[in-house]
């Protein structure tokens, strides 16, 4: 058996990192929104799982149902990042096997 060329290796490793790398940056400017109660809450989020914006209905706040407030931001939280997470894993799905995490 011949020997692996370690330099070869390494070399398409760093490559693998820095695309890897590259498809993080551009998932991290990415948004997606998720809503609840109809469109009374909307929860921006961005592809690295931050949350940047929460827009909410004034007749929501208006309504002073402290309750149903929290539980509708709560829920359009939870949905815009369960949307980015599946933007995530299909812009995964989209690279070389090379790049996948299943």
């Amino acid at each position: 058996m011949s020997q692996p060329d370690l330099t070869a290796l390494l070399a398409k490793a760093k490559q693998m990192q820095a695309r890897l790398a590259e498809v993080q940056r551009d998932l991290a400017q990415r948004r997606v929104e998720g809503t609840a109660g109809g469109g009374m809450v909307t929860v921006v989020s961005t592809g690295d799982l931050r949350i940047l914006e929460i827009r909410i209905e004034p007749s929501l706040v208006a309504s002073g149902d402290r309750e149903m407030l929290q539980d509708l931001t709560a829920a359009a939280v939870n949905a815009a990042l369960a949307n980015a997470q599946r933007m995530v894993q299909e812009e995964l799905q989209r690279q070389p096997a090379a790049l996948r995490l299943d």
